[in-house]
């Protein structure tokens, strides 16, 4: 294979000579890290952009999560999903909390409350659902099952960046959102995350958890971590910030391309057809349907032979990795939408460096596929 690869996602990168002058502030102030000023800066640019009260900058949103859970001291169990990156399960394991996987919405890949509610039980101290690929999980339906057993609401917002429902950042539901700064998301800071809380006290708990407990120079409250991100990925956030929206904008733009081209092709089904939120375009995730003439995974080595790297976001589901799968709640049988939904997803390339040519390159795959006269068992891996 001689031709540039085309990953599914890459980081949006601003001019070089844009950011020197960022770090000629850093090398002249000598400040590194400890919560100098261009982190505290972006945590008050960050809370007007996304229209969120507090907000805590952490050097990864892992540790985002980890710390979340112990800023509310959750224990016990904890209801999540089974469709999401490994980080969301193991924060509760870090944490000592026992995962309680149930299933999903088939529509929206979100967890389904109905599903919720039927798995508490004495031992449920909070609900961890997950905003895959950006789409608002069904935010009031939580609120009232949280309110009604008296549990907690950690949103792992990673996808979430700039999504809106109603007006209102998907990042301001529950006790804690988290949301994720890596270089695949939509707004990177090269490697980073934050907490958004509701209230200042919380916040303040938060970042004594993230800088080793230190509440001052001599004392410390809690056994914390460091967890503080760097003066170098704070300024690069702000000049990220100064990009974001035309990054969002000709992400729109091929999600359009894609959403457009892909009406015309039998089997293949739009997870984000018809969006009714704000979205931010992090993903465009694709089902391979049984009428389509191979199976996913055929499909995704049609996409490795011609150097696309498309991903099949989420496949394997967490609960089916070694350190879960042992889990009562991990049961295949009951977790039939999302065991279904992972045998069948594909997440197609989007990031804003895409060129037309190789927008077309991924259709051609998908189209030359369609018009195979193979049967499923036939090619079936």
């Amino acid at each position: 294979m001689t031709d540039k690869p085309i990953y599914v996602t890459q980081p949006a990168l601003p001019p070089l000579e844009e950011f020197i002058p960022y770090l000629q502030q850093i090398w002249d102030n000598k400040i590194l890290t400890n919560c100098g000023p261009f982190h505290q800066q972006l945590e008050l640019a960050l809370a007007e952009y996304l229209g969120v009260k507090y907000i805590s900058l952490f050097a990864n949103a892992t540790l985002a999560l980890v710390t979340a859970l112990q800023a509310l001291r959750i224990t016990g169990d904890v209801i999540t999903t089974p469709y999401s990156f490994v980080a969301t399960a193991h924060s509760l394991k870090w944490n000592g909390i026992r995962p309680i996987f149930v299933d999903i919405d088939p529509k929206t890949c979100n967890l389904d409350p109905a599903a919720i509610e039927a798995a508490i039980t004495p031992q449920t101290t909070a609900i961890m659902p997950v905003h895959v690929y950006g789409t608002p999980c069904d935010v009031e339906a939580i609120q009232r099952i949280a309110e009604n057993y008296n549990l907690k609401v950690i949103y792992d917002a990673a996808h979430a960046f700039g999504c809106k429902v109603n007006g209102q950042s998907l990042c301001s539901f529950g006790d804690i959102s988290v949301v994720s700064f890596h270089a695949t998301k939509v707004f990177n800071t090269f490697e980073g995350g934050a907490i958004i809380c509701q209230d200042a006290k919380t916040k303040a708990h938060i970042d004594h958890l993230k800088n080793f407990g230190f509440v001052d120079e001599t004392t410390v409250v809690a056994a914390g971590i460091n967890g503080k991100m760097s003066e170098i990925n704070a300024a690069f956030g702000m000049l990220q910030l100064k990009h974001i929206d035309a990054a969002i904008a000709k992400r729109a733009q091929i999600s359009k391309f894609y959403n457009e081209r892909l009406r015309f092709v039998r089997g293949i089904s739009i997870l984000q057809d018809n969006l009714t939120h704000e979205s931010n375009y992090s993903y465009f995730p694709i089902l391979v349907d049984a009428d389509y003439p191979i199976t996913r995974d055929a499909l995704y080595n049609q996409f490795r032979e011609k150097n696309i790297m498309a991903r099949r976001y989420f496949y394997p589901l967490i609960s089916e990795f070694p350190m879960y799968r042992g889990l009562p709640s991990a049961t295949a049988r009951l977790l039939p939408n999302a065991k279904e939904i992972s045998s069948r997803v594909i997440c197609l390339p989007l990031h804003p460096h895409l060129e037309e040519a190789e927008l077309e390159k991924v259709m051609s795959v998908i189209v030359e596929c369609a018009r195979k006269p193979v049967t499923k068992r036939a090619i079936r891996n």
